[in-house]
């Protein structure tokens, strides 16, 4: 048992039919990002950085990598 299976990973709702996509989970202190088809690598941050990194994708920080 993996030390975060425990978590309550979250998944669009979107996700229902598609192969990939990426689920989240949290706890006290950080959020936790794994994509579907490799749910052994995960990636770690903190509550304050992920916090940050929303309000600038809804700011449209980050618009320039879609086309």
């Amino acid at each position: 048992m993996s030390r975060l299976d425990h978590l309550d990973w979250q998944r669009p709702a979107l996700s229902e039919g598609q192969e990939l996509y990426l689920e989240i989970a949290s706890d006290e202190e950080n959020v936790y990002i794994r994509q579907s088809d490799d749910l052994d690598h995960i990636v770690t941050t903190t509550r304050k950085k992920f916090d940050a990194w929303i309000k600038g994708a809804k700011a449209g920080e980050f618009d320039h990598f879609v086309a």
